[in-house]
C-alpha cells in the first residue's frame, strides 16, 4: 500500500519532468548534479575506487575529473529517461540518430532474412537507443530487462521502454522466449556488462581487473547461430546521441568457447576508454572475486540458460 501510495505521489513529477523543454531540463539536471555530487555525494567512494582500478595510469586530479563528469552526466542521463515519457517520434530520431552505416547493416541483416543479437553496455543512453531502433529499423526489437521489484515503478518503466515498439523479454525467460521466437525475424538486446554470479560467469579481463561476464550472450548465440552485433551509443553533444553498429560475429556456431564473450567485453572496453563519463561507474561491477576453484580456462560452465 505505501510502495502505491508513493508511486501516486511522484508520477506527476516524473510526468512534469518529461514536459520539460530540453533548455530547462538540463538546467534542473546542473541542480540535481551540485545535489547528488557535492550534498549527498552519492556512491562517490564507489565510483572513485572503479576509476582508479579501471585508469591506474591517470593522476588524482584526472580521476576526480572523470569523476565530476560522470556525475553531470548521470543527472543528464536521469533526467532524459523520464524524458522518454511524452517525447515525439520526430525528438526522439533527432537526439537519438542511427547512423547510415548502422541502418544499412540491420537492413542487409533483414533482407537476409536473420535474426540477430545485439549486444551493448550500460554506455551512453541506451534507453533512448532502443525507442530508436523500433522507429528507424524494419526488424521487431526485444529487449532482455530485469523486472522492478514494485509492480507500479515496473509498469512504469515498462511503458516508457515499449512507446514506440519495442517489447521486453524478462531475463529469466530469455531462452525459452527467443526459442519460441524463432520463426520471426527480429532482435534482441542483451545489456552484457552486468554482474553475474561469480560461479556461474566467463572470468576475463576488463579495464584491468578481472572481470566475470554473463555466459548467457554467447550461449545462446551459439544455439541459435545469430549474428552478434555491438552498439555503440556515442554522446555527440548534451542531449545527442549516434548509434553506430558492428557485426562482431557472423557465425557463432563456429567460434570457441569464450570467443564471443571476449569480444564483445573488449569492444565495450575500447568505448568506455575512449569516452569514460557515460559508462555507469557507480554501479558495483567488481565486487566478485574469481572462485578459487575455478580455472583460468573457465572450465565451470553456467546451467542458467539465460544472459
Amino acid at each position: 500500500m505505501l510502495s502505491a501510495i508513493g508511486f501516486y505521489v511522484v508520477c506527476p513529477i516524473f510526468y512534469g519532468l518529461s514536459l520539460l523543454p530540453f533548455r530547462l531540463l538540463y538546467a534542473l539536471s546542473d541542480l540535481v548534479y551540485v545535489v547528488l555530487f557535492h550534498l549527498i555525494r552519492y556512491r562517490r567512494k564507489i565510483v572513485l575506487q572503479n576509476l582508479r582500478n579501471a585508469f591506474p595510469e591517470k593522476s588524482t586530479a584526472e580521476i576526480n575529473s572523470i569523476c565530476k563528469d560522470f556525475y553531470s552526466y548521470l543527472c543528464d542521463l536521469f533526467l532524459e529517461t523520464f524524458k522518454t515519457l511524452t517525447i515525439s517520434p520526430d525528438a526522439m530520431i533527432r537526439h537519438c540518430k542511427f547512423s547510415e552505416e548502422t541502418k544499412a547493416i540491420f537492413n542487409d541483416i533483414n533482407k537476409e532474412g536473420k535474426s540477430a543479437i545485439l549486444v551493448l553496455g550500460h554506455l551512453g543512453n541506451w534507453e533512448w537507443a532502443g525507442n530508436t531502433f523500433s522507429l528507424v529499423c524494419n526488424q521487431q526489437l526485444y529487449v532482455i530487462y530485469h523486472p522492478l521489484a514494485n509492480k507500479h515503478f515496473n509498469d512504469l518503466m515498462y511503458k516508457m521502454r515499449t512507446r514506440f515498439g519495442t517489447k521486453l523479454i524478462a531475463m529469466n525467460d530469455t531462452f525459452r522466449a527467443m526459442v519460441a521466437l524463432s520463426k520471426e525475424v527480429n532482435v534482441t538486446a542483451f545489456i552484457a556488462d552486468q554482474t553475474p554470479q561469480p560461479e556461474h560467469g566467463y572470468w576475463t579481463d576488463f579495464l584491468n581487473q578481472d572481470t566475470p561476464v554473463f555466459w548467457g550472450t554467447e550461449k545462446i548465440a551459439k544455439k541459435l547461430n545469430y549474428p552478434v552485433v555491438y552498439i555503440h551509443v556515442k554522446r555527440i553533444s548534451r542531449g545527442y546521441y549516434e548509434v553506430e553498429a558492428e557485426i562482431l560475429v557472423s557465425d557463432p556456431k563456429s567460434t570457441s568457447s569464450g570467443e564471443i564473450s571476449t569480444l564483445h567485453t573488449k569492444r565495450l572496453e575500447k568505448d568506455i576508454i575512449a569516452d569514460p563519463t557515460t559508462w555507469l561507474w557507480s554501479h558495483r561491477r567488481w565486487k566478485h572475486k574469481r572462485p578459487a576453484a575455478q580455472t583460468e580456462n573457465n572450465s565451470i560452465i553456467p546451467k542458467s540458460e539465460h544472459a
